[in-house]
């Protein structure tokens, strides 16, 4: 073989050789620069309506603590339900109930263990009118009021709960008229917020941090519980390791401090 020859074979050889340890080269530089971006985790949450500041706290603490990426989609119990039967990917499920985590883990949905209460929500008639609503919530038989927002009890439990508590006091066939039904708490909060409705049933955990309006806590011997579970959907040590945050007494804290109780 000729020098010539030989030297082009060389080159042939060595260029797309240099090429490779170049590309090499720039993935771990960019490895070292952002560690965080190179090992990044995503996990898939499903959370009901009335939790969503806590869950958006307690996804920023989990975040800084582990690295992992919390995606988060808020919305209706029950919707949520039909969405998991459906197929959706997501990772850990926040209901607002018991019901829908135990039918899931009963199903096979849900890793069978994983199910746990986090939480137990508190019923409030809510009024961005601070004279409106009196302090133990006689404005409801009084009537003086066009709308009553409440959450679509079928599918949310603080709207189920309405609705038991106004049946127990014997009001809801007269307040049925004025009932206007949102699609999750978050919907509901939204009527009265804006003054669609005059007033209507909230979770606690949305006006904890606020003194807007005119507000009375439902007093929790007047309606079942509304205990809260959680329950992994897919295996995902990621996904176990939020819920053990959740639990945790970082997690706790935040839960309580948007009125919840917990145990």
């Amino acid at each position: 073989m000729t020098h010539a020859l030989r030297h082009a074979s060389r080159e042939a050889y060595s260029k797309p050789s240099r090429l490779r340890r170049a590309v090499l080269a720039g993935i771990a530089a960019i490895a070292l620069v952002f560690p965080a971006l190179a090992l990044a985790k995503d996990i898939q949450v499903a959370v009901a309506a009335n939790f969503t500041e806590p869950a958006k706290d307690i996804a920023q603490a989990f975040e800084k603590k582990t690295g992992t990426h919390v995606i988060m989609t808020f919305g209706a119990s029950g919707a949520f339900y039909s969405q998991i039967q459906q197929g959706a990917p997501f990772d850990v499920m926040l209901s607002a109930d018991a019901e829908r985590p135990f039918k899931l883990e009963d199903s096979g949905l849900g890793i069978k263990g994983t199910r746990f209460t986090y939480a137990y929500g508190k019923l409030v008639l809510w009024s961005a009118n601070p004279a409106l609503i009196d302090p133990a919530g006689k404005v409801l038989a009084q009537g003086n009021f066009q709308h009553l927002a409440i959450a679509d009890p079928v599918s949310a439990p603080y709207g189920a709960a309405a609705v038991d508590y106004l049946r127990k006091r014997g009001l809801y066939d007269v307040l049925a008229p004025k009932i206007v039904k949102g699609a999750s708490i978050a919907q509901a909060f939204s009527f009265i917020d804006t003054g669609s409705a005059e007033m209507g049933f909230v979770a606690l955990s949305q006006i904890h941090k606020s003194h807007k309006g005119s507000r009375w806590v439902v007093p929790i011997r007047d309606y079942p519980a509304i205990e809260q579970q959680a329950i992994l959907l897919h295996e995902n040590p990621d996904a176990r390791a939020y819920l053990a945050f959740l639990k945790s007494p970082a997690g706790l804290n935040i839960i309580k401090s948007y009125g919840y109780d917990v145990k």
